[in-house]
């Protein structure tokens, strides 16, 4: 027998609601990613604090400015980049500079200058007491001599240090998966060849080859500090890209087997955060000399006129003048 209307009401309404469980099933996917997109982030964290420690190393210099610099206050500062050959093709010793750079940071002109300073420039070294090359500065006296030294050659003051041994430059290379680089010229190095014009992939101990070569080049150790400041650049820009962030342990644990610096993890943190924009924008300078011979030894003799002229330079970007 057919139901009545009232009979179908009353027997719809004792039908079980059905739950919506879509939303809170997304819900519950958004939290645990976000929690473990939290653990990534204090484990990268806690992986960068540890090996910032690791590689901090004071020095003592001869005090210059009448202040220390403040860069939690975005005030202009210095730091030389130190390329050691401690490390390369099996050196255990102390080694020499090989590489020997300035760099300047200005937040408030949104600029930074790098000065290659050619490693064979003929200049007192500063604690030792003599005139030789600039580069057995770090020979003699480690970074502090090598600091104190460029100090007194540029006028200004050095705030900070980076050093890396040049294994460490094939580490690096390799961590981050390989860099690319157009050579200026064609040469063969160490079983590597390199032709004008051609970007290549290059992996660290390419790197490595190409960025030391200097007898076929035919600007000599000015060529081949293009070369490094190439190498360099490239370094950075692969660092900064998202597929290095998935391997940046082994981009910290290079770091920690290569790298020395005194800048402490807050200063690094204040430099990404207040001078990223002066970062990107620099301007390369190359401090020049011409080559000499003394009792057989070959140096690059600066004029007076290109030390006044590179430090002027510097001094406006730190505000010194």
């Amino acid at each position: 027998m057919a139901k009545s209307r009232s009979e179908m009401r009353s027997s719809s309404h004792k039908q079980p609601k059905k739950r919506k469980r879509g939303p809170k099933i997304v819900l519950l996917i958004l939290l645990v990613l976000i929690a473990i997109f939290g653990l990534f982030i204090w484990k990268v964290y806690s992986d960068v604090t540890g090996t910032t420690e690791k590689i901090y190393k004071g020095v003592e210099t001869e005090e210059v400015r009448k202040k220390p610099v403040n860069i939690d206050k975005s005030e202009a500062f210095s730091i030389l980049m130190l390329g050691v050959d401690t490390g390369d093709l099996g050196r255990t010793e102390q080694g020499r500079s090989d590489t020997i750079m300035v760099m300047t940071v200005n937040p408030k002109t949104n600029e930074s200058k790098i000065v290659s300073i050619p490693r064979d420039t003929y200049t007192e070294i500063v604690g030792k007491g003599t005139m030789d090359k600039i580069n057995h500065a770090y020979a003699f006296g480690g970074t502090s001599m090598s600091m104190n030294t460029v100090q007194k050659l540029l006028d200004i003051p050095i705030d900070y240090y980076v050093e890396v041994n040049m294994q460490g430059i094939q580490d690096i290379v390799d961590a981050v998966g390989g860099i690319q680089v157009t050579s200026p010229l064609s040469f063969t190095t160490e079983g590597y060849t390199f032709t004008e014009g051609q970007t290549e992939t290059l992996d660290g101990a390419a790197a490595l080859a190409y960025s030391r070569m200097r007898y076929e080049d035919p600007n000599g150790d000015y060529g081949r500090q293009g070369r490094q400041r190439q190498v360099l650049e490239a370094i950075v820009k692969k660092v900064a890209t998202f597929s290095t962030i998935t391997n940046y342990q082994s981009v910290l644990g290079t770091m920690e087997n290569n790298m020395k610096t005194n800048l402490a993890f807050a200063d690094m943190m204040d430099i990404f955060s207040k001078y990223r924009s002066a970062a990107g924008n620099i301007e390369q300078i190359q401090l020049e000399g011409t080559g000499v011979m003394m009792n057989g030894v070959s140096y690059q003799q600066i004029d007076p006129a290109e030390l006044a002229r590179v430090s002027t330079l510097l001094k406006q970007q730190l505000e010194l003048e």
